[in-house]
């Protein structure tokens, strides 16, 4: 572990290169407490959540952790930045986390944030020597942004994936938000859910791995012969949820909700959350309600709305992707950011990452209109 020591304002910060996974596994409760500490922070940048997916996706013993930590005087920590080092002919500095998770960021202590973030660059800006630092999906006023604001050397900020947001308000609040006429076809919706009998109740932090186990073979049978996410069918996406959604949900930052029709579960939903944000991440549904021409969205959705407009959020995200369903609620647009921060021996890998991702979505916009086009 390296370590850099920096004068700021108040105090002394230290800041830490970690790279020990042990160290990340007894980080735990310190971690814990500066996440409560971020306002910006998502359960993506939890310790239950990175650290669970560093043990199935990251590669221990192979020396890629770079944890950077900024501790006080104390040794409390006020600043985070998950990262990790990834090899190949541009070497980077990207987050924990990966594609399975919506959010990336770094964790900064919102009562020090300035001397933090002030720390947390200083020992990047020396992390950039040899990688470039590539902090993906993060959300608009995300901490990242932060650290960028202060990089003093070269930098870019492009856009990312999009992401579909809703007031946290009551579902009969959200009609609103549509034309009477399909406002008034939702509620049929809503009471043919209550004709079906299915009902909605929340999982209990000791049934989260079994309903989870549900979840996810619903999923399975949901999209059984069509087009589907590849990584939600493998065991080490499983493992990974299994080990993370429980310590959510005992602390508050999740919350599991099946679906029953008699003693039959019919779908189960993951959504996360945060004191100002619900994000739906992801349910597993039996093919019979479709059979019984109930509409999953508006189930999953009415049940989500209600539950988290009562705890005072503000947003409810039906998280990264534009399908097409999701537009009938009307929909705020919010594109997360890609920030690539690096030095002058580095700015050259900048450079070609930024091409290689303005032509991936140059590449990805053709196909789209082409299928635009073929739908016309």
């Amino acid at each position: 572990m390296s370590r850099v020591t920096a004068q700021a304002g108040e105090g002394t910060l230290r800041a830490e290169l970690c790279t020990d996974e042990q160290e990340f596994t007894a980080l735990g409760q310190a971690w814990e407490r500066l996440y409560r500490r971020c306002g910006t922070a998502t359960p993506f940048q939890s310790h239950a959540w990175l650290h669970s997916w560093w043990t199935s996706y990251g590669t221990p013993g192979r020396g890629r952790l770079r944890l950077v930590l900024v501790r006080d005087g104390d040794g409390e920590l006020r600043a985070a930045a998950p990262l990790m080092r990834t090899g190949g002919p541009l070497p980077r500095l990207v987050p924990l986390g990966g594609a399975i998770s919506d959010y990336g960021d770094v964790l900064l202590d919102d009562e020090h944030a300035d001397r933090a973030a002030d720390a947390l660059t200083r020992t990047l800006w020396t992390a950039a020597r040899t990688a470039l630092i590539d902090i993906r999906e993060v959300r608009p006023g995300g901490a990242a942004g932060q650290v960028y604001a202060r990089w003093p050397g070269p930098r870019r900020q492009m856009a990312d994936s999009v992401c579909l947001e809703l007031p946290a308000h009551p579902m009969d609040e959200l009609l609103t938000r549509m034309p009477s006429g399909r406002a008034r076809r939702i509620q049929t919706k809503i009471r043919k859910l209550g004709e079906l009998g299915v009902e909605h109740r929340f999982v209990r932090p000791d049934e989260v791995d079994s309903a989870l186990r549900t979840m996810l073979d619903l999923h399975r049978l949901q999209w059984q012969n069509r087009k589907v996410t590849a990584e939600h069918l493998r065991p080490r996406f499983h493992e990974h949820l299994a080990r993370s959604l429980g310590p959510l949900v005992r602390s508050g930052d999740a919350v599991v909700t099946e679906f029953r029709a008699g003693t039959d579960v019919l779908a189960v939903d993951v959504t996360l959350l945060t004191p100002r944000l619900a994000g739906n991440y992801l349910y597993g549904a039996h093919p019979r309600l479709r059979e019984w021409k109930a509409d999953i969205a508006t189930m999953l959705l009415h049940a989500s709305a209600d539950h988290v407009s009562r705890d005072g959020r503000q947003v409810l995200s039906l998280l990264r992707g534009a399908e097409p369903y999701k537009f009938r609620w009307r929909p705020d647009t919010v594109v997360n950011q890609r920030l690539l921060l690096a030095r002058r021996r580095t700015a050259p890998l900048l450079s070609a990452v930024a091409c290689e991702a303005s032509a991936r979505n140059r590449a990805r916009e053709l196909v789209r209109r082409r299928k635009g086009a073929v739908t016309n």
